[in-house]
Parts: structure tokens; C-alpha cells; sequence
């Protein structure tokens, strides 16, 4: 009987990570030109590639013959596969290079945008402290982006909020966020009670805009209390509205852990309160996950507690 091994040699042989790499890019594209663009090589080269890619296998990968160059269901199936072979040998390449004692390490992270305001900086700032090999990618998006991210092994750890979430994210309870009215300092004083909600239909505000999955919480809860709220300014950045806030008489809703950074804004609690959010670590589950990842989660769980964060629910 014929050693398994020896079954696949000669095709792996024939075979190179390039010719997985051409295959996706003109899958993605759905175009020879485009994709040779992306990948800094000639159309020419790049067809050729393909079909031999296309010979080693012996079966046809895509079909030429419309406006747009599309997979066969052969190809369907090969670029699914190559494309998970891919990630496991970035994964792989990153463990090899992974140091345990973290004198140097890459870790990428993604957050949603109001973390930005009051959280990236004091764990960038921590990480930078206790580990100043590592070095660190942050990104701002979505929380469906950064679970796509996650699961295509873009990103190694994201913050966002309890679920639900995508099958194969893994959520670890961070702390609890509290929403609260906020205003700039000096402009009036602060209650010494909470703020009745009724009281806010008198009262300008400057809130995010739609886009924002904050707003949408902010939204419901005006709409479950049945307050029309006077909405006189929306932004689309974190930084724009305390700005705003800070400069003028108008108030906003934001996270009340903003205010502990930013002493001339002032939280004043509401009666009925926010809902609260639980906000998460995501990552992908089963992955393997760098010393850096791990440091991070260890890093981020100290921070929250040394800042008196709520703990999570």
C-alpha cells in the first residue's frame, strides 16, 4: 500500500501559498484587472498563475465565460478551505513568534466608539507600562464588524457589549457601563437628587448620532418613558460632543465613566435610571489565543477594578 504521505507531496510540492492568494484575490474581485492591481503583479501573470493552480488540480476553479469572473462549485468549495488554511498559518506563524515572557508581541484589538472616550487610553497606557515590547493596533468599529473581524482572525481581542453574538464569538463580562446625563462643570449646579426624567423636555440636548449603538439605546429608553427629548445638535464623534458640551449650556447622555477623565464634564443621574450594558472581551472561540491576548485580558480585568468600574451583572 502506498504511504499517505506520498499521495500528496507531489501536489503540495506543486502548490504555493502565492497561488491560494491569486485565487482569493480574483474571487473577491470578481475580476482579473482589479485583483492584479491589489496584488502589485501583471493580469497576465496573475491569469497564468490561476491556470496553473487550475492544471495542478486537475478541475476548473472559475468560470470565465460572463461579464464577471465567478467561482465553479469546485471553486467554491477549494477557496473556502484555502481560506481557512491561510488564517491557520498566520496563526501559526504569530504562535512561532509568540515570546512568553512578552519582550516583544504584536496584539491587535478593535473597540466600539464610545470606548474610545474613556478606555483605550488608560489600557494603552497600562499595556505600554507593564509590557513595552508589545506593540498595539486599535480599531474603531462596529460591534457586528468586530465579531466579523474576530471570526476571519483579523483582530486577537475586541470590547464590546453583551450579546447575542455570532456563533464561534466567546464573551468574557468585563464591568457594567452606566449612562448618565452629562453637563458641562460650573454651568449649573448639580442636583443633589436625580433628575427627574420629565425635567429633560425643557432641557437642549446634544446626543450621537444614529449611526451609534449608544444612541439607540438612548433612544429606547426616552421612547419606554414616553419623553420626546429636544435633540438641538448630533455628532458623530465622541470627541466633537464633550467638545460641544463642554463649550455651551447644552447636556448629553454618556457613559458617567467619560466624566472620570474629563473634569469639566459632570454626570447627573436620572430618575428612572439608564439601562445599564455589560461590556465584554470577545474573542474567537477555540482560536489560539497569543501570551499578548492573554496578558491584555488580565491587564483589562485589573484596570476596571482599579478604577472602581461596576462589576458586571
Amino acid at each position: 500500500m502506498t504511504p499517505i504521505g506520498t499521495i500528496y507531496t507531489p501536489l503540495m510540492a506543486a502548490l504555493e501559498l502565492r497561488h491560494l492568494r491569486y485565487l482569493l484575490a480574483v474571487a473577491e474581485h470578481g475580476n482579473f484587472t482589479r485583483a492584479a492591481e491589489e496584488l502589485h503583479i501583471s493580469q497576465p501573470t496573475l491569469s497564468q498563475q490561476v491556470k496553473q493552480l487550475e492544471r495542478t488540480l486537475g478541475v476548473q476553479l472559475l468560470d470565465r465565460t460572463g461579464r464577471a469572473v465567478r467561482l465553479t462549485d469546485a471553486g467554491a468549495v477549494y477557496t473556502d478551505h484555502a481560506r481557512r488554511a491561510l488564517r491557520d498559518l498566520a496563526a501559526a506563524e504569530r504562535a512561532v513568534h509568540d515570546v512568553r515572557d512578552l519582550s516583544r508581541g504584536h496584539l491587535r484589538l478593535a473597540v466600539t466608539p464610545t470606548f474610545t472616550a474613556y478606555l483605550v487610553g488608560p489600557l494603552t497606557a497600562e499595556l505600554h507600562a507593564r509590557h513595552p515590547g508589545l506593540t498595539l493596533t486599535v480599531r474603531e468599529m462596529t460591534q457586528d464588524r468586530v465579531e466579523a473581524a474576530l471570526l476571519a482572525d483579523d483582530l486577537d481581542v475586541g470590547i464590546a457589549f453583551a450579546g447575542p453574538h455570532l456563533p464561534g464569538i466567546a464573551a468574557t463580562p468585563l464591568f457594567t457601563e452606566t449612562l448618565t446625563l452629562v453637563r458641562a462643570a460650573g454651568h449649573t449646579p448639580a442636583p443633589a437628587d436625580p433628575l427627574p426624567l420629565g425635567a429633560l423636555r425643557d432641557e437642549r440636548l446634544a446626543l450621537l448620532n444614529t449611526d451609534f449603538a449608544t444612541r439607540t439605546h438612548i433612544d429606547a429608553y426616552f421612547a419606554d418613558h414616553r419623553v420626546t427629548p429636544r435633540v438641538t445638535v448630533e455628532a458623530d464623534s465622541l470627541q466633537a460632543l464633550t467638545e460641544i458640551v463642554r463649550r455651551t449650556d447644552l447636556a448629553t447622555v454618556l457613559p458617567d465613566a467619560i466624566t472620570h477623565d474629563h473634569p469639566h464634564l459632570v454626570p447627573v443621574p436620572l430618575t428612572p435610571p439608564l439601562p445599564t450594558r455589560t461590556v465584554t472581551l470577545l474573542r474567537r472561540d477555540g482560536a489560539y489565543h497569543s501570551a499578548a491576548c492573554h496578558a491584555f485580558a488580565r491587564l483589562a480585568h485589573d484596570l476596571v477594578r482599579s478604577r472602581g468600574y461596576a462589576p458586571p451583572r
